[in-house]
């Protein structure tokens, strides 16, 4: 399992599509174990292109603070898991947190009222 994260300043960045860069933290879910991190600059942002992007890469999981629809409905396209609601923390405490089964979701920060269009 390939699990990416929106990182800016070295924390989850909850602007999904303005992140600086991504963490891409492989795992072994059955020993909840790290066996792997890298970090990429994110490419400039479009849309429709970062889950086309991340899967090419290799994610099979993307964890995020906030995401909307669109980029939601072509993650699933791709076959990737998506997590919303995810705290702002360092990358590898929010994976450990996922795998221990202890990660707090909160909302997805794209789930916003009718007034405001979130741009990831």
């Amino acid at each position: 399992m390939r699990i990416a994260i929106p990182v800016s300043g070295g924390k989850l960045c909850a602007h999904f599509g303005h992140c600086e860069e991504f963490a891409l933290l492989d795992v072994d879910a059955d020993k909840k174990q790290i066996t792997k991190t890298e970090t990429v600059a994110a490419p400039e942002h479009e849309p429709g292109l970062l889950p086309r992007w991340l899967h090419g890469l290799g994610a099979t999981t993307v964890i995020a603070g906030g995401m909307g629809g669109r980029a939601q409905d072509i993650f699933a396209q791709n076959g990737i898991k998506v997590i919303t609601g995810a705290p702002s923390d360092e990358p590898k405490a929010i994976v450990m947190a996922y795998l221990d089964d202890s990660l707090q979701i909160g909302n997805n920060a794209c789930d916003h009222g009718s007034d405001h269009v979130c741009s990831h």
